[in-house]
């Protein structure tokens, strides 16, 4: 081997030793804690395991075509009411809704509703695993903020969310924690359940938020 192809071997071979940490870098659950700069992504509400418990009236498929799309949208549209970034204590929160909307516009819509009261209790942390290992998120990195619904009770005038924090580019749930959120006196199927899912965020701001600070941090 010369002099030349010897130093540049020397010379990737001390990049590459530079520049492993970075390429294999994961983010962990103390990064959410960090800094407000840590880049956090919200994914949106998957509704893929949600039932909608005691409502008769509202049908299946205008709800799966129509109103989950339109409470994602109210979401993301109206920041200064949905506080994300405040609740995660962050700068800046981007959002990123079309790995949900591919997914809940699969749903069937016979699935979606229940008249059982148990269907509001039924999922496990293992759950929401198995639910984010079927997510694609591509070359998407960071920490990813999803929303899981499980029970939506119309009696009760509550939503049940697991919140779930990803490391998108190692497809692992970093943290899931079930939060409810009441509905409030809101109308219309898009305002009633949004409204549940503004308190959720509200509740996290207030009172997860630290509660997550600690055990983690």
């Amino acid at each position: 081997m010369n002099t030349v192809t010897y130093s540049r071997s020397r010379f990737w071979l001390i990049a590459c030793l530079f520049l492993a940490p970075v390429l294999s870098y994961s983010q962990t659950i103390k990064d959410v804690f960090s800094s407000k700069e840590t880049p956090m992504l919200y994914l949106g509400i998957d509704f893929t395991k949600a039932k909608l418990i005691g409502d008769e009236t509202t049908s299946t498929s205008d709800i799966r075509d129509r109103e989950f799309l339109a409470i994602n949208g109210l979401v993301v549209e109206e920041p200064k009411k949905f506080k994300l970034d405040a609740a995660f204590r962050k700068n800046n929160i981007d959002h990123d809704l079309s790995l949900v909307e591919k997914r809940n516009e699969k749903i069937s819509a016979d699935q979606i509703k229940s008249s059982s009261s148990s269907d509001f209790h039924r999922l496990k942390a293992e759950d929401i695993n198995s639910l984010v290992a079927g997510f694609d998120f591509g070359d998407k990195k960071g920490i990813g903020i999803l929303f899981v619904m499980e029970g939506m009770d119309k009696m009760g005038k509550a939503a049940a969310i697991w919140v779930t924090l990803i490391d998108m580019k190692g497809k692992k749930v970093l943290l899931t924690d079930r939060v409810e959120g009441k509905t409030g006196m809101s109308f219309g199927f898009r305002n009633f359940w949004a409204t549940a899912v503004h308190s959720v965020i509200e509740d996290i701001d207030k009172k997860k938020y630290k509660e997550w600070q600690q055990k983690y941090q």
